[in-house]
């Protein structure tokens, strides 16, 4: 794993041993040495992580890690907070000017690598989401990074998974009136709970009488309902390497015993907070993606969909040599019904027209509007004869039930032309199979409409 630290600090030789024990681990090392150079640095997105000193002249680290993090352009990049002050405000007052973290001088080895590494796993995915985001045009996600309103609302709905009763109730206790708890006392019980429950945190404590938490936290890691679960874990002072262990199979956080309540609620809204705007930024690219591949009028797949996925299809069938059939379908005289009952009555009719379509075919099959009154179905695993039957069932059933446009009792009278044809297997492309089928529908159409033809190569 390697990434970009930024280090910032005023004093040269603090810099200077933090560099060097992250070089030791192949970090790229940036460095500042006071706050406004710290977030030009970061302003130009070539960090991952920061590293940065909370007593500086000028504009101290709290500072510089609210502009930061008011900043949507650099709110998504991770602060850690280096200080000499071993006072639970001062952290606490870190955590919520927006720190990821932070790391008490002098710093020891184990801490400093083990959160900056879990850090960049962090990054790593939001970036990730990001870039998604941006490829698809994704809108707001500017506007998500710089909401103050993620954890406004519901508490945080967090399960703690630990066997001690006594150890259990004194957390619920620590976080009464900040997240709604809930306790399973058997880890397989718990990480059942964990993959049904719609959690936001998962707190695993140590020391089970007969269970691994490291083996707890990676069950939980490879469930697809809880991989993306922040996970924190409760630790004792002497237990380092369970620690170490547990960053590097993905655990989010630790806390060591024993617990201070401002501390605990501080980590508790970070996780919180960076779960609530990933979910959100993931959905915001599912639903951008969702919406550039769909047909707004019909709710079937769209021509760029068809485009980008129609060649993959092509490509199976001929690997596997495997048929495959396409007709285009073409309403008859659309432009009179426009024209008799509005654009809104021949929304209404195309709407009609892709609902029968999408009970016609199967789950298998490929439903798109190419465009205007235009439609195109794929068939895989059909052959051209099985297709023309198929053809004929959807033109016939347009036929025979009328539309109802506009409130109108009897409905109006619409038939369909379709062009069928097949790919053949050597040497077929794309282009020449919708080719042979763009034939057909125009052989339909000067036979006299309302038919279907079938093209061969």
């Amino acid at each position: 794993m390697t990434a970009r630290i930024l280090v910032v600090d005023d004093i040269p030789a603090n810099v200077k041993l933090l560099e060097v024990r992250l070089l030791a681990e192949y970090f790229e090392v940036l460095t500042a040495f006071n706050g406004p150079d710290a977030i030009a640095a970061c302003e130009d997105g070539k960090v991952d992580v920061v590293l940065l000193d909370v007593m500086m002249p000028g504009m101290d680290g709290f500072e510089v890690c609210r502009r930061l993090k008011a900043d949507p352009a650099t709110a998504h990049i991770p602060v850690v907070m280096v200080t000499a002050l071993d006072h639970v405000t001062d952290r606490v007052r870190g955590l919520d000017v927006g720190a990821d973290d932070f790391l008490t001088k002098p710093v020891n080895d184990l801490q400093l690598i083990t959160r900056v590494k879990s850090l960049v796993r962090l990054k790593v995915l939001t970036d990730e989401l990001r870039l998604r985001a941006a490829t698809t045009h994704s809108i707001g996600v500017d506007e998500l990074m710089a909401r103050s309103d993620l954890l406004q609302g519901k508490l945080p709905k967090v399960l703690l998974i630990d066997e001690q009763t006594s150890s259990a109730a004194h957390l619920c206790a620590l976080l009464d009136g900040a997240a709604d708890v809930q306790i399973a006392a058997d880890p397989q019980s718990g990480l059942f709970n964990a993959a049904e429950g719609a959690y936001e945190c998962i707190i695993v404590s140590t020391g089970f009488s007969a269970f691994d938490p490291l083996r707890l936290c990676s069950q939980l890691r490879s469930l697809d309902r809880t991989r993306s679960l922040p996970i924190v874990l409760l630790v004792n002072k002497e237990e380092d390497d369970l620690t170490v262990r547990g960053l590097e199979l993905g655990i989010n956080d630790y806390l060591v015993r024993p617990l201070d309540r401002q501390e605990l609620i501080a980590r508790l809204r970070t996780q919180v907070r960076r779960k609530r705007y990933n979910d959100e930024l993931r959905q915001s690219v599912s639903q951008t993606i969702e919406m550039a591949v769909t047909d707004g009028l019909t709710g079937l797949h769209n021509r760029r969909y068809l485009d980008s996925h129609l060649p993959r299809l092509v490509e199976r069938a001929a690997a596997r040599r495997r048929p495959l059939s396409l007709m285009i379908t073409d309403l008859d005289r659309f432009k009179r019904i426009n024209d008799t009952f509005g654009h809104d009555g021949g929304d209404e009719v195309l709407r009609e027209f892709a609902r029968r379509v999408k009970k016609s075919v199967r789950g298998i099959d490929l439903a798109c509007r190419f465009g205007g009154e235009e439609f195109v179905i794929v068939m895989p695993d059909t052959e051209g004869a099985l297709a023309e039957i198929v053809a004929e069932r959807i033109r016939s059933e347009i036929a025979r039930t009328p539309f109802k446009v506009g409130g109108s009792e009897q409905g109006v009278s619409v038939t369909v032309s379709v062009g069928v044809s097949a790919l053949v297997m050597e040497g077929d492309t794309v282009a020449r199979l919708m080719k042979r089928a763009d034939l057909a529908l125009y052989d339909a159409k000067t036979r006299g409409r309302n038919r279907v033809v079938a093209r061969a190569a």
